[in-house]
């Protein structure tokens, strides 16, 4: 009688992937892996070492990853089964309740990093609309000295955001508010508004369900058909904030890359006002500068 191979962690991977493909989820490899790490308490790294290692399968680590493969199929996000989004440099913790930070918003992140470095040795940020805090703790992490503050109107997203402070130990000042009223005691002094606010049209339901079923609706709808009432609130608020010269960075949708700045120069706040394009070659971050 022949003993049946051992399964091995590179066939557990390899079938969830197929079935992660099969299913029509983007990103099959990388959360197949993902969820293998998570199930072994180690990282993506060492989970592909050891697939070509040809490393065994323990029963235990079966189990939990085929419950895990299991809810993934079923379009619960990856991260809320992982507890965790890796952004930029930072590991966050996310669940339900939160907006998970997507690649794309690292650009974002990015151009603020880059506009706070230009502004001076102590540049003051203000990141509207933080959500999880992604952009707030990325602008603290990588620009050293920058006195930031954070403001997100969501109770639950807040908590996900107090969270990440405290374990991160970065310097951000948390606040629980509405973005297009907050910060009255900076008013005319911020060197950087950043924010990637709720933007989707009224009416525009997204095709994915993680983002339809799991993301807070309060995260995502911009509240006209336009999708633009919320961020044109927000950047009134920026505006007042900013002082003459600072700079207003804002992610949008991809078809708002043209509207956005449109609306921008009309209010007649904002000069040099430049789109941007995310990594995949998408119209996704207006940077604009406070007019004098």
């Amino acid at each position: 009688m022949t003993t049946p191979p051992h399964p091995t962690i590179a066939a557990a991977v390899a079938s969830a992937r197929a079935a992660f493909d099969g299913e029509g989820i983007g990103s099959p490899d990388a959360d197949a892996v993902e969820l293998a790490a998570f199930a072994l308490g180690t990282d993506a790294s060492e989970v592909r070492r050891r697939m070509v290692l040809r490393d065994a399968a323990d029963a235990g680590f079966l189990d939990r990853y085929d419950g895990l493969v299991a809810e993934r199929l079923s379009r619960v996000p990856l991260q809320h089964l992982t507890g965790r989004a890796f952004f930029r440099r930072l590991t966050l913790a996310v669940g339900p309740g939160v907006f998970v930070p997507r690649p794309e918003t690292e650009v974002t992140a990015g151009l603020a990093i880059d506009a706070a470095r230009e502004a001076g040795e102590r540049p003051l940020v203000v990141d509207l609309c933080t959500g999880s805090g992604a952009i707030a703790l990325a602008v603290a992490d990588e620009v050293p000295g920058a006195r930031v503050h954070a403001v997100e109107l969501g109770p639950e997203a807040h908590a996900w955001a107090a969270q990440n402070v405290a374990r991160l130990g970065l310097l951000v000042q948390l606040r629980l508010g509405d973005a297009t009223t907050a910060f009255d005691d900076l008013e005319g002094s911020v060197d950087v508004v950043v924010s990637n606010p709720p933007y989707i049209p009224d009416g525009a339901v997204p095709v994915d369900p993680e983002v339809r079923d799991h993301d807070p609706e309060l995260a995502l709808y911009g509240r006209s058909r336009d999708g633009l009432a919320v961020p044109l609130a927000v950047a009134a608020r920026a505006a007042v904030l900013l002082r003459p010269g600072g700079t207003l960075v804002m992610e949008h949708a991809d078809e708002q890359g043209e509207s956005l700045p449109a609306a921008l120069r009309a209010t007649g706040d904002w000069v040099d006002v430049v789109d941007h394009r995310d990594l995949t070659g998408r119209p996704r971050t207006t940077v604009a500068v406070r007019a004098s």
